[in-house]
């Protein structure tokens, strides 16, 4: 009996490392860089960083290649700091990477010169390359172009949308990235390319990576998260009229942004080049990006209820009671709660009948629900 349960024992714990084993598999490690492709000082650190945390391999958010895109400027403005990355990379600065480890998405400086085939002839990426996509891991990338002079169209009824769309439904893959390089919101001083906002959210996105505007901006919308991300060197702008929607601003310095996927989690912070942590956040599978309310059972009630809610992140959360007039009658809860779907069992107490209203309260977000006691 004892052997018997050893064995039990060593099949279990066998079982348990074969499944850690296949999700650290799974996992990955990857960084993302924006508006850098100026050979300078600050490129240079933003790329010394970015080596640092050896990441599995590297996304662009556009403007690789300053001013003009042109072929004489491309491997000083990227080859010199991030060849290692490239594959099949025939530069001056030293040897490539086995396999192509470097997934840049084009910019509006990268097509001033003869449309962008400086850009096409130096890299060696899937598809057509303007547009593409491939699979690391857990994450399924697509990568957009998202300048007008793109000739399948940047319309979301355009050619490259639809190709898009036709994608993003055969995909498997548990977390789905978009990234390209005008923000389809922004509060940077280019602001939002409007044309750019697509229904990602409603064709399966996690979320959506992009840069043009210099600084760093964290944003929920409708539900979908946006990043820009622009400080990979070049320079640096302001912000100016805030967009409904945006969480974090920063544009003090340059940095650039490790995300970190697995196959129940894609934490992404965006950090500088000295080090500081400027932003994190952790999309959790099956969460929305936003604390939600999801029910109140049974509604109408008359001595219990059951409310429903989820949050995304570890985090303070006030829930509390309405009446009618928007008055606060009582505090169901107050602290700290893990990110994750909650359920709380509440009691009428000496509420009168009429009409109430349960409001979420998390960071920036209030959600409110309404219910009826009898």
């Amino acid at each position: 009996m004892q052997i018997l349960s050893l064995v039990r024992a060593v099949v279990l714990v066998s079982m348990v490392a074969g499944l850690f084993i296949s999700q650290a598999a799974l996992a990955q490690r990857f960084a993302a860089i924006g508006d850098y492709g100026h050979a300078s000082s600050s490129e240079q650190l933003v790329a010394e960083l970015v080596k640092g945390w050896k990441p599995d391999f590297v996304i662009t958010l556009g403007d690789n290649n300053y001013e003009q895109g042109a072929a004489s400027t491309i491997d000083v403005n990227i080859g010199q700091y991030y060849h290692e990355f490239i594959g099949a990379y025939r530069g001056r600065y030293g040897s490539g990477a086995a396999t192509n480890r470097f997934f840049p998405s084009l910019g509006n400086h990268d097509t001033y010169s003869h449309h962008g085939q400086p850009y096409l002839d130096y890299f060696s990426l899937p598809g057509n390359e303007r547009y593409y996509d491939y699979v690391r891991g857990d994450v399924h990338f697509f990568v957009l172009n998202s300048d007008p002079s793109e000739r399948d169209g940047t319309s979301s009824t355009s050619r490259q949308a639809q190709w898009l769309k036709a994608q993003m439904a055969a995909s498997q893959s548990r977390w789905k990235i978009v990234y390209f390089h005008h923000p389809p919101y922004s509060s940077g001083s280019h602001g939002s390319s409007l044309g750019m906002r697509w229904p990602f959210r409603e064709w399966g996105a996690s979320l959506v990576l992009a840069g043009h505007d210099h600084h760093y901006e964290r944003l929920v919308v409708d539900g979908l998260p946006y990043f820009v991300n622009g400080l990979g060197g070049r320079s640096i702008y302001g912000t100016t009229t805030l967009v409904p929607g945006s969480l974090v601003r920063y544009n003090a310095d340059y940095g650039a942004q490790l995300l970190e996927a697995s196959a129940d989690s894609l934490r992404l912070r965006f950090i500088t080049h000295t080090g500081k942590l400027i932003d994190s956040f952790t999309l959790h599978h099956g969460l929305s990006a936003e604390p939600q309310l999801l029910a109140v059972l049974p509604t109408p009630f008359r001595e219990t209820a059951q409310l429903e809610f989820s949050l995304p992140t570890n985090e303070d959360a006030t829930i509390r009671l309405l009446n009618a007039a928007g008055r606060e009658v009582a505090v169901l809860h107050k602290g700290p709660l893990r990110a994750g779907r909650h359920q709380l069992q509440w009691s009428r107490g000496g509420l009168a009948p009429g009409a109430y209203f349960v409001q979420l309260l998390s960071g920036h977000y209030k959600p409110v629900m309404r219910t009826v006691v009898l």
